[in-house]
């Protein structure tokens, strides 16, 4: 009857440690959100855990960037872009430098032009963010962008 008893209470301890584990998972603190003008962003997403809990928060913030570099065999996630969007009458209302490969905007709706540039290198693209929604955009530069590989 010990033995029985000392099994389940093991398995229910490894149950608690596995779901404790996935809910801190889950849980992983996002970036620090930031300020350009009137525009309230927030970037990185370096490491798994911090990368899992931007995706996830991505459906709350109206506009969604994502920055990589491609090469033949992968792409590999970018960091330090500048950022810079214009409204539809070209007036600034982000300029920041991405902490990592992801970087969120609280945008109101309307249309915007995005640039992104990673060594030297300026990839553009007109997004529109809608109410009650998120758009998302993906920056993809080829392995020329990437100073850092041999």
């Amino acid at each position: 009857m010990k033995a029985l008893t000392l099994k389940a209470a093991s398995a229910a301890l490894l149950a608690a440690l596995v779901a404790g584990g996935a809910l801190a998972q889950a849980r992983a603190p996002l970036p620090a959100v930031h300020r350009s003008g009137p525009v309230e962003y927030l970037s990185g997403g370096i490491g798994a855990d911090e990368s899992a809990a931007i995706q996830s928060a991505s459906r709350q913030w109206p506009l969604a960037l994502e920055f990589a570099i491609k090469d033949r065999q992968r792409a590999d996630f970018a960091a330090d872009v500048k950022v810079r969007i214009r409204d539809a009458r070209g007036d600034e209302v982000l300029q920041a430098t991405s902490e990592g490969p992801f970087l969120l905007a609280r945008l109101a709706p309307g249309s915007y032009a995005v640039e992104a540039t990673l060594a030297g290198q300026t990839l553009s693209r007109k997004v529109n963010v809608k109410a009650e929604q998120s758009s998302r955009e993906m920056f993809l530069w080829g392995a020329d962008a990437d100073k850092t590989r041999p």
